[in-house]
């Protein structure tokens, strides 16, 4: 099939890839026209495990392109697939849909034959009637349909998750649009589950699922709290609760809040949607307001472990939101050396893939060291904010030459714990 992608993004390059490796002939659309050059001449545009391999292997097997024009993109292709951001807004939290109304408006003259119009961004109920009405005002002869087909990647496992997915979900109000998608997805066919449901319930199946999962992870933050107050282990608790089937193991592991480009913005849509409907999500509410506040208690940790030292100095391991991922939006690190700058401490950080994301975000607010060993030296605390898996190989007898005092804030409980207390460190873990 020939398949238009409008975005080259954390979802739009990941499923470009990976349609283009199903067989499919991909043309991936950009505005940016630095990040076009640099996909046309084999440069990857973002970090995701497993992923560059896969760009150059279909680059020069023709089967994925790339361009600025929407006409080179969208002609004759038989399912355009819009992955654009959808962005909270500044004061409502309300999901921006600027991008995807403009994306939907452009496409509409370029329409050749049927198509079908899938939108795989994360959009508010409703998404799919508005995308339809624009593309009839803009065009009105088009012959089209619009489906939802939200996304299930998780960053840092992105191409994992597109070749073993755990479901489909499609939301289409027409047959003819879902024999397309069937096509689509035909390498999947009694692999996994494929779900069709009304456009506005599959609307809605991503919010719900991202809020659920989002107050789980609050839950257990919450609850390894209590566990560090009673003397319990919550690795103990967790794996108690995860044996029960009706709970599952998954995403019970304490840390320091949730974070990335889907949790923080897709729970506050959510709730904003639910206020518009006059309906009461007190849970999805507690959530939020909880995860913003775990965040201040992990830079309360570090910075407690370090009172009435002078000129303080912190170490800080991991920057981006996940291991597996360079993406930094939301990050609980990046939220928690914001909050720790505030006391006028001094700050070396070190991520394997996110130094050159954070140095964006942050510029020279921080120092930047080239290897953990180095952003260590003559710190007073060191504190674990991403689970990187070489954090977790720390040379401890290393490190303890390497430091001021012997403190350590893991915020991911990555560290052995006789190992530290063997080394001389103070240290603290979650929920222990």
């Amino acid at each position: 099939m020939k398949v238009g992608i409008i975005g080259t993004g954390y979802v739009g390059l990941p499923t470009g890839v990976g349609l283009a490796e199903l067989g499919h002939n991909v043309i991936c659309i950009d505005r940016e026209q630095s990040k076009i050059d640099a996909l046309k001449n084999g440069k990857i545009t973002l970090y995701e495990d497993g992923l560059e391999e896969l760009f150059h292997k279909n680059i020069k097997e023709g089967h994925i392109k790339f361009t600025t024009s929407m006409k080179e993109g969208i002609e004759n292709a038989d399912i355009v697939i819009i992955a654009v951001g959808t962005p909270p807004h500044p004061v409502t939290h309300e999901a921006d849909m600027k991008y995807i109304h403009a994306a939907a408006t452009e496409l509409a003259e370029h329409l050749q034959g049927y198509t079908v119009i899938a939108t795989k961004s994360t959009v508010p109920v409703g998404t799919g009637d508005d995308i339809e009405n624009l593309i009839k005002k803009k065009n009105p002869k088009a012959d089209f349909d619009v489906v939802s087909l939200p996304e299930f990647l998780r960053e840092g496992f992105a191409v994992h998750d597109f070749f073993n997915p755990d479901r489909i979900v499609v939301g289409a109000n027409t047959e003819r649009a879902c024999n397309v998608i069937k096509e689509l997805y035909k390498s999947f066919e009694n692999k996994t589950n494929m779900l069709f449901v009304k456009r506005r319930s599959s609307e809605v199946i991503k919010y719900a699922s991202n809020s659920f999962l989002a107050i789980k992870i609050h839950y257990i933050n919450e609850m390894a709290n209590f566990c560090e107050k009673t003397g319990a282990d919550i690795y103990e608790v967790a794996k108690g609760m995860g044996l029960d089937s009706r709970i599952g193991p998954k995403f019970l592991n304490p840390g320091p809040g949730y974070g990335g480009s889907c949790f923080p913005k897709d729970t506050m849509a959510m709730e904003y949607m639910a206020r518009q409907n006059n309906v009461d999500m007190t849970l999805i509410s507690a959530a939020i307001n909880g995860n913003i506040k775990r965040k201040k208690e992990m830079a309360d940790r570090i910075l407690n472990s370090v009172k009435g030292i002078e000129n303080v100095k912190i170490a800080v391991l991991g920057l981006a939101f996940k291991n597996g991922t360079d993406d930094c939006r939301e990050s609980p690190a990046m939220d928690i050396v914001c909050e720790l700058l505030k006391s006028g401490a001094k700050i070396t950080a070190f991520d394997p893939k996110a130094m050159n994301t954070a140095k964006i975000l942050l510029g020279d607010k921080i120092n930047y060291a080239d290897n953990m060993y180095e952003a260590l030296k003559d710190a007073n605390v060191l504190a674990i904010l991403t689970e990187w898996e070489e954090f977790k190989n720390l040379d401890l007898n290393k490190v303890a030459k390497l430091m001021r005092n012997k403190n350590i804030i893991d915020c991911r409980n990555l560290i052995d714990i006789e190992n530290a207390s063997t080394n001389g460190f103070n240290y603290k873990g979650i929920g222990r």
